[in-house]
């Protein structure tokens, strides 16, 4: 039999956010798959070893997948990422794929996901907590009450772009574009918070759009929420 593909989101940074499934399978399984050139740069891996000691004696295999703009060198790239997860599963192992976060939110497993599947393999998601969630905890902010709208949205930085619409808004992503999207905030009206490395010994939290500095981190998430 063929072995079973494990999307795991691992959390926003603090192991302790980890969920008891997510460390039960590394636990359980052998063979553990991060994404980058080397497993001990993962993030993710970093996060999990921390939560599960065992991590350091499991068979990690690093799946590269460089973020590159041209569609069709990026699906060579996620073939050959699925192709590395295919050869344990053909040998009947189960493969433990570490993620940031959850699963099904603006995850790189989701590409291998797509791939494994048309390919006849079973894929599973364990859910995680989210950056967005974990970063409203860390600043004490509902994201939704009554009946309030919450939008997602990544990259952020267009200045034809509003957050116009009634709610509260979650901007990811947009650490390269920084200056363009502290613009987008202040004209929108907002309340802003931000935190970034949400749950890392690196975190830092912004209480407004002028605090956050233009050259922060990949992992900052911002919230704007409607002014009462």
């Amino acid at each position: 039999m063929k072995g079973i593909a494990y999307g795991v989101g691992v959390g926003p940074g603090d192991p302790e956010l980890m969920t008891l499934k997510a460390v039960r399978l590394i636990r359980e399984n052998e063979v553990i798959a991060v994404p980058g050139k080397n497993p001990a740069e993962s993030v993710a891996y970093q996060i999990a070893g921390k939560a599960v000691p065992q991590l350091a004696e499991k068979e990690v295999i690093a799946v590269d997948m460089p973020m590159v703009k041209n569609q069709t060198q990026m699906d060579q790239e996620h073939r050959k990422g699925a192709k590395i997860l295919e050869t344990y599963l053909d040998q009947g192992k189960n493969v433990v794929f570490l993620t940031l976060g959850d699963p099904t939110v603006y995850c790189t497993f989701s590409y291998l996901q797509h791939i494994l599947e048309a390919d006849g393999y079973s894929v599973e998601l364990v859910s995680g907590v989210t950056s967005f969630c974990a970063a409203a905890a860390r600043l004490k902010l509902p994201l939704t009450e009554w009946d309030e709208q919450l939008h997602i949205i990544p990259a952020v930085h267009k200045t034809q772009d509003t957050l116009n619409c009634p709610g509260t808004y979650i901007l990811m992503k947009s650490a390269s574009h920084m200056k363009e999207v502290k613009e987008l905030l202040r004209t929108s009206g907002r309340n802003v918070s931000a935190v970034e490395n949400c749950g890392m010994e690196t975190e830092k939290i912004y209480r407004s759009a002028e605090e956050i500095p233009d050259d922060a981190g990949y992992f900052t998430l911002i919230v704007a929420k409607e002014r009462r």
